[in-house]
């Protein structure tokens, strides 16, 4: 399995670094953060490093991302939680802190002061079907 002998993800994968693991299978690991954003917030890895979403390939993303409504059913259940985000940062622009592929599973409740910018806009008029096409040619090529 590649790894990254710096990467704190793959040391915690290989069990060079403790981590309060949650779940474990063959292609992946869920762990307590260090850094919860609430009591109970998950982080899911896959096993190999890939350092972002785009570079994992589809039938490994697919694996990992199938756990998530057992792990989302399981943060309600034990941080009676009311609700849960699913949360990827993609790259640094997006807040990505380590270059390992990860998801947050972060629990919620109505009174817990976490907050999230959504600062929505509009397209300008015809800018949408641009957009749209342009998106379309992009996922004809392989990548």
């Amino acid at each position: 399995m590649p790894r990254d002998a710096d990467c704190i993800f793959c040391r915690i994968v290989s069990a060079e670094v403790s981590a309060s693991v949650v779940y474990e299978d063959e292609n992946c690991l869920a762990f307590l953060d260090v850094a919860p954003l609430a009591e109970g917030h998950l982080l899911l890895v896959p096993r190999d490093h890939f350092s972002d979403l785009t570079s994992l390939p589809p039938p490994l993303c697919g694996s990992v991302m199938s756990l998530l409504p057992r792990l989302g059913s399981a943060v309600m259940t034990v941080a009676k939680a009311s609700g849960f985000n699913v949360l990827v940062n993609n790259g640094k622009a997006a807040g990505q802190a380590v270059p390992h592929v990860h998801i947050h599973v972060i629990p919620r409740v109505a009174s817990d002061g976490l907050g999230y910018r959504w600062n929505a806009s509009k397209y300008a008029p015809g800018r949408a079907e641009v957009l749209a096409e342009a998106y379309q040619r992009a996922l004809r090529t392989p990548s």
